[in-house]
């Protein structure tokens, strides 16, 4: 998924608690869900960073020499801007683009 097109808010907003609670009928599984889709975000861009800031790294092992790129520090500044996993989560979960189940209860919801 592409972050940068998120619609997510950058701070944080006061939700409707029965909107989000809708689907499970139960705020303990929403948050679950909502967390454990952040979690799978903040891996993507984590890796996608990690994979952008890799083409600058400088595998000497000289103390002496520190540099500073400014593309380097222009990618850091812009994934600092983004909203963070979690909004972007929940207002997945609101637009109904996050696939659940539990299996528990034989119930969930998919993307279509």
């Amino acid at each position: 998924m592409d972050y940068r097109k998120s619609m997510a808010p950058v701070t944080t907003v006061t939700r409707n608690m029965d909107l989000l609670t809708s689907d499970t009928g139960n705020i303990y599984e929403t948050v679950i869900i909502v967390s454990r889709r952040a979690n799978q975000i903040a891996v993507e861009m984590k890796q996608e960073l990690n994979k952008k800031l890799e083409e600058f790294a400088s595998y000497t092992d000289n103390l002496e020499e520190v540099f500073e790129n400014r593309e380097q520090i222009e990618i850091s500044k812009f994934y600092e801007r983004l909203p963070k996993p979690t909004l972007i989560a929940l207002q997945e979960l609101e637009e109904g683009k996050v696939f659940y189940r539990n299996p528990e209860k034989g119930t969930g919801k998919s993307k279509i």
